[in-house]
């Protein structure tokens, strides 16, 4: 038997965005342990608003695994909130997803870094140049100070742990990055992007850097950040065809609001119309049009309006959970 030290991580209270919360067990296994051999935990809610002191038992669920890349018999447990008679907690957004498992999902994270207050590259008190080559930016003037190894060594982490880390890139504005995430079944995605956020916030505690989540730390002529929601449905896939399609997208206008709703908060400063939007009172669609709500790339209307489609609209802060399942919601009244 071996000790194995395990991480669970869980999602809390505080509205309108989600703290990850993290504390750690001890348990002795004869191999690495399987999702099922994973104990419920507790916490007190009432620290992490959701629980009254008077009765603050929480109830920690494992519902996805992974190695922790940084430490030698280390697990990853990333939990849903129960309360103690079993039904989900009020904040847990991810027992509101409609169980498909094949649904597909693959979302685009944006992130500024910063430092001492600061967004990394920007001169104490001042700003970098205008946007232009920062985008897949090489070279230290448009991706420099310590930006290009934190990102590199976090999708090595990402990749280690098994999460379906797809790629990294510099974004348009300075000191903002990208990474994407992809996973089949209507959650699993959603389960990876938290443990990668993690991820990322803890690999950047070593490096005394903090994780700006916000749709818009930057005012004026700079993007902001999204989390770009690619998805499909097997009837999407192997069916889809234009009258289909048409009728998935008038469900989208239909619930335009409601997906507003759980796309992140401020999301009125990003969605603008400007720097690859739209305005956030309007619904469109456009074939690889970038400033549309829905991007419909050339590859589905080509195979016969069959494939995925890109949601623009939710933001850096949103909850992938709650996310996932609107858009499925949506999808399901077409």
């Amino acid at each position: 038997m071996a000790k194995y030290r395990l991480d669970y991580i869980w999602l809390d209270g505080y509205t309108p965005v989600p703290n990850l919360r993290t504390k750690c067990c001890i348990k002795e296994f004869e191999e690495f342990p399987t999702l099922e051999q994973l104990p419920e935990w507790g916490f007190d809610g009432s620290s992490t608003l959701q629980a009254d002191g008077s009765d603050s038992d929480c109830i920690l669920k494992p519902v996805a695994h992974f190695p922790d890349p940084t430490r030698e018999n280390g697990v990853l447990v990333m939990c849903e909130v129960m309360l103690p008679n079993g039904d989900p907690h009020p904040s847990n957004t991810r027992a509101t997803i409609l169980d498909d498992p094949d649904a597909w999902f693959g979302f685009e994270q944006e992130y500024f870094l910063e430092k001492d207050g600061g967004i990394l590259g920007f001169p104490k008190g001042g700003y970098a140049g205008p946007q232009g080559e920062y985008y897949c930016g090489v070279g230290y003037k448009n991706v420099g100070d310590i930006g290009r190894a934190i990102v590199d060594e976090h999708l090595d982490l990402c990749l280690y742990a098994g999460i379906n880390h797809e790629g990294i890139n510099a974004e348009v504005a300075k000191g903002q990055w990208e990474f994407q995430i992809f996973g089949k079944g209507s959650k699993n995605a959603a389960d990876q992007m938290w443990v990668a956020r993690f991820l990322l916030l803890r690999l950047c505690e070593e490096y005394g850097v903090d994780v700006n989540w916000h749709c818009k730390p930057l005012k004026g002529d700079w993007n902001g950040s999204g989390m770009h929601a690619n998805f499909s449905t097997a009837k999407m896939r192997d069916e889809g065809g234009e009258d289909y399609f048409k009728a998935i997208m008038a469900s989208f206008e239909k619930n335009c609001h409601e997906h507003i709703a759980v796309y992140g908060p401020d999301n009125d400063q990003r969605l603008t119309g400007l720097h690859e939007t739209q305005s956030i009172d309007k619904f469109s669609w456009g074939i690889a049009d970038r400033g549309a709500s829905i991007r419909v790339p050339h590859s589905f209307v080509n195979n016969g309006y069959k494939g995925y489609l890109e949601d623009r609209r939710p933001n850096s802060q949103g909850d992938p959970y709650a996310i996932a399942s609107r858009i499925l919601k949506t999808i399901a009244e077409a």
